[in-house]
């Protein structure tokens, strides 16, 4: 048997080992989510210059989708895709979780020009809100249009999702997420076709202008929010804030002023507005 004083120190230093190295990983964090933190959405534009926009910007996201503020305007077109199945990743990035495709997964058309899809995250609760209520889940959908000469355009698709039968996408991917909870980390998962996400979804969607809903909140990024709101189970929500890290649980920007943007529906079915 070890001497008591030997075991003594040793649970100390053990103790304070792992305290340091819990230290190390918080202070990486660079934002949070958590109310009141010095850190919090409130405080994003204070941290680093090139995150100004998220305190000074006029076109920041997410908004709330009032029907009263929105024009219904057939014209815009079915939101088409050329989504194809891809290698992919899954990335516990801390503030969410990522799949990212390793290739070309396809695009989006959006006047006149490709946005090529990068990869998918979720919000729990949703970011955007409709008439003031919140989803239970928001899935982001990030597209790029390459630009040469200088910052590359952002288009996202979003998709709302309320408590009910299982998402079958979130499916596929929760033996994966399992392991990696609270571990910040990448793991390969094969192929992901995107339709998966996609499918089931409805041919009317909201279109505005706006930001990221992360640092550095930049601006000029196009919004598509699909209007049919998908199922996800309570597991499948408890899942996706168990495997982030604490301060990102509850992963939700709160509403942005929208500022005199217009926001566009397209509803094939119904004559715009006058």
């Amino acid at each position: 048997m070890k001497h008591p004083t030997l075991l003594i120190l040793l649970t100390i230093f053990l103790y304070y080992s792992t305290l340091s190295r819990a230290q190390e990983v918080e202070d990486e964090r660079e934002f949070d989510y958590i109310k009141g933190s010095e850190k919090g959405p409130s405080h994003w534009g204070e941290l680093k210059r090139e995150w100004e926009a998220c305190q000074k910007g006029r076109m920041q996201s997410p908004i709330d989708l009032w029907s009263e503020r929105v024009r219904v305007i057939p014209k815009l077109g079915q939101l088409n895709n050329t989504y194809k199945p891809q290698n992919a990743t899954l990335k516990n990035r801390g503030h969410d979780i990522e799949v990212k495709w390793e290739g070309d997964a396809g695009s989006i058309p959006i006047n006149g020009s490709h946005f090529f899809l990068r990869q998918s995250h979720w919000h729990s609760p949703s970011e955007h809100t409709i008439n003031g209520r919140r989803c239970d889940l928001e899935l982001h959908m990030v597209h790029v249009r390459p630009n040469p000469e200088g910052r590359d355009k952002i288009a996202v698709v979003g998709l709302l999702y309320k408590i009910g039968p299982p998402d079958p996408f979130l499916s596929k991917l929760e033996k994966h997420m399992r392991g990696m909870v609270d571990i910040k980390g990448e793991k390969s998962i094969g192929v992901i076709n995107p339709l998966d996400i996609i499918k089931m979804g409805g041919n009317k969607y909201y279109r505005y202008m706006g930001s990221l809903t992360v640092p550095p909140c930049t601006q000029g990024v196009i919004w598509t929010i699909n209007k049919k709101i998908k199922t996800v189970s309570r597991e499948q929500v408890k899942l996706l804030r168990e495997a982030v890290h604490d301060y990102a649980e509850r992963n939700a920007r709160p509403v942005q002023p929208l500022n005199r943007r217009e926001i566009h529906l397209y509803s094939p079915r119904n004559k715009p507005h006058n």
